[in-house]
């Protein structure tokens, strides 16, 4: 089997105010374009198809022309799973039908654990679920969190596994490590649905989403895709792409980087130089800039000024002076987790550390802020 593994569309997002729908065609457009050329016998969506519940119309429309490209006109096999951006019951919508065409997305827990078999392979898709789900399908009281709900769901897959199969596991969570390895990157997002890597080492492929940066992590035998564009000015030097799976013997993977409609570039200098036509004649101005200034004094209608030169500047930034100090520490309350800054807070307020009760009731307020969708990095 043959196949191409993305996610994390983000279909409808916007970057700092900018509408990205123009610079998701183009991708998604490529995407397609590396399906053909590598005569692959299927595209596996690993969720997130849309950045929020509620789409916007244009947004469903841009992802109707890309399943009907890819599915109906290129009749290309689809695998795809809702992550936690999308709308289960809305993506769904029309499911039944897809299924025809060989168009296979699951939205639901329960549909999981009944394989899409594909020439050699068995596709277990599973998307995004709350611990409810888990506590009614296994009728379990108990499950209060994806950690306890997890070992359940791929025991229960496995008892589904054939040998005459090789078996692929599409997946929208955070993977939080592994034991059997030490190339694996642990990523852990506020602890919150960390499944530990060691779940997953009897499937032959994992195609992961969830994490935009491909290199999140890097088991043996699983792969986060990535995000095809980048989402935020932390992912500026990250190489978007798509991963190219081969199952047949022995798991070959190859990453196929994505050129970008527009790229994402950071400069350094004055105010002076960046508005210089020297300057600004030799870049490509349709690109999204970052600006790190090195001027002390204070320039009136900066942004405006800038903008008129280039029109799509994501953020202005100095180098010096007391503008830099509050950047820092700007900096570094972003790099703490939101529950790392409550309990943070917490401890300042209450002059002691939460308990670890109190730690559980600050991880369950945020786990129902992410089932709501979110504008993270890693969302």
């Amino acid at each position: 089997m043959r196949f191409l593994h993305t996610a994390d569309w983000h279909i409808g997002k916007k970057l700092h105010g900018y509408d990205l729908l123009e610079d998701q065609a183009y991708i998604l457009e490529q995407i397609l374009t590396i399906a053909k050329t590598e005569k692959v016998d299927a595209i596996v969506i690993a969720g997130d198809l849309y950045d929020r519940s509620v789409p916007s119309e244009e947004g469903v429309r841009l992802l109707n022309q890309t399943i009907a490209a890819m599915n109906l006109t290129a009749e290309i096999p689809l695998l795809a799973i809702s992550g936690n951006h999308d709308s289960a019951t809305r993506l769904a919508t029309g499911a039944p039908w897809f299924a025809q065409s060989n168009f296979h997305l699951h939205t639901r827990l329960d549909q999981a654990f009944k394989p899409v078999v594909m020439e050699n392979t068995a596709f277990f898709l599973l998307p995004y679920f709350e611990p409810v789900d888990a506590r009614i399908y296994f009728e379990n009281s108990s499950i209060r969190s994806i950690q306890e709900a997890m070992p359940l769901v791929i025991k229960k897959m496995k008892e589904q596994f054939d040998p005459k199969y090789q078996h692929v596991l599409v997946s929208h969570f955070f993977v939080s490590g592994s034991s059997r390895t030490d190339s694996e990157t642990k990523v852990e997002v506020g602890g919150l649905d960390g499944i530990n890597g060691s779940l997953l080492e009897d499937f032959d492929y994992v195609a992961l989403g969830h994490l935009h940066n491909r290199n999140a992590l890097n088991l043996p035998n699983a792969r986060y895709s990535g995000s095809p564009l980048k989402y935020s000015l932390s992912e500026k030097n990250q190489k978007k792409g798509v991963w190219l799976v081969e199952t047949t013997g022995q798991l070959n993977l190859q990453f196929i980087e994505l050129e970008p409609l527009r790229e994402m570039q950071e400069l350094q200098g004055t105010f002076a130089h960046f508005l210089n036509p020297e300057t600004y004649q030799q870049l490509n101005r349709e690109r999204y800039f970052s600006f790190l200034l090195e001027d002390r004094s204070i320039i009136p209608n900066m942004m405006n000024q800038l903008r008129k030169v280039y029109p799509r500047v994501l953020q202005v930034e100095r180098l010096y002076g007391r503008e830099n100090s509050q950047q820092l520490a700007v900096k570094k309350l972003k790099e703490q987790t939101p529950i790392e800054l409550t309990e943070e807070f917490f401890t300042t307020i209450v002059q002691s550390k939460p308990t670890k009760r109190q730690q559980k009731w600050i991880e369950q307020s945020f786990h129902q802020l992410i089932k709501k969708g979110g504008d993270g990095d890693a969302s």
